[in-house]
């Protein structure tokens, strides 16, 4: 009998929506990719009374107890978060502790996994299918958007990230992004896309970033997603008040695009930005350039990170 199992997954960026228009076939749509930090560290135990502990406790026990019920196992569990990625940052954290806490369950049980099915019994998946395709297989993915199924996106593409590429990721704990109400207002005040805009963003990442990928052009692929993301940014731009959430987040990106970084954006609703780069040493020596500057030193409490993208799925380990 499996005595406990212990999930490690990582945090993910948005980098856009493709298809913002209100089809009334397909809706959304969106790419995406899974670095390796920060992560969410948790252990699962068969227990006489449910307790969990840990950052997310809340929120972990409301998932908790609608696994347990969903699924019909009876008894009650032991739950303890040794860490999770930051809240309302645009990283994915709701959607991995939740896919985290699901998968934990299923393999102390030795039930098959679901993530998908998982992620809806959760409410997790409601636009971007991202975060269950990264959890489950890392890389870069594209989901096909909301169709008229009462399911997640389905994924229509995935590839490995080359090892050499680095993201500079700029958080500002100062900042949240939007989530909740909050947000489900925004996508319904906005006013639909124009189809012409749509386009141009489908062809981008089809025709451009995707295959400079598989061939690993960083500049060709950093070029697409830029560009992805001024337009997605100019969109957004009424509901998180600029191109970029984060005042401060938008400069330190913007210095690290004037040093050679590619592939500019903001994850989600942000306030974490990335930047792309080549190799640890070209990202050490742009992170390093940033913390010279006054409002970026060490001191500051910007997090600057240096990250790689991660190519497998979330890890799990059972303890027998």
């Amino acid at each position: 009998m499996t005595d406990a199992v212990h999930i490690t997954t990582t945090a993910r960026l948005h980098l856009g929506f493709l298809d913002l228009t209100r089809d009334p076939i397909r809706r959304f749509g969106s790419i995406g990719l899974a670095l390796d930090g920060p992560e969410t560290r948790l252990t699962l135990r068969r227990a006489q009374a449910r307790r969990v502990r840990g950052p997310e406790a809340e929120r972990a026990e409301r998932y908790l107890a609608t696994l347990e019920a969903g699924l019909g196992l009876a008894g009650s569990h032991d739950l303890v978060i040794a860490t999770t990625i930051p809240a309302h940052a645009g990283l994915g954290s709701g959607t991995q502790l939740a896919l985290a806490i699901a998968t934990a369950l299923r393999a102390l049980h030795r039930l098959p996994p679901d993530p998908r099915g998982d992620a809806a019994r959760l409410g997790r998946g409601l636009r971007s299918g991202i975060g269950i395709a990264l959890f489950e297989q890392g890389g870069l993915a594209v989901d096909g958007g909301r169709g008229a199924h009462d399911a997640p996106p389905p994924l229509v593409a995935r590839l490995a990230v080359p090892e050499s590429w680095r993201v500079i990721v700029v958080l500002d704990p100062a900042v949240a992004g939007l989530s909740g109400a909050p947000e489900r207002a925004a996508f319904t005040d906005l006013p639909p896309m124009a189809e012409s805009i749509a386009d141009t963003l489908c062809r981008l990442v089809l025709m451009q970033a995707l295959p400079a990928l598989a061939e690993d052009d960083l500049a060709g692929f950093g070029a697409a997603l830029t560009r992805v993301q001024k337009i997605l940014g100019d969109y957004f731009a009424p509901a998180q008040g600029g191109r970029f959430t984060s005042v401060r987040v938008a400069r330190a990106l913007a210095m690290l695009a004037e040093a050679g970084a590619v592939g500019i954006g903001q994850s989600s609703w942000g306030p974490s930005g990335f930047a792309f780069v080549r190799a640890d040493a070209e990202a050490a020596r742009l992170v390093a350039g940033l913390r010279r500057t006054g409002e970026f030193a060490a001191e500051s409490d910007l997090d600057i990170r240096i990250c790689r993208v991660l190519n497998h799925g979330a890890r799990v380990e059972r303890t027998e």
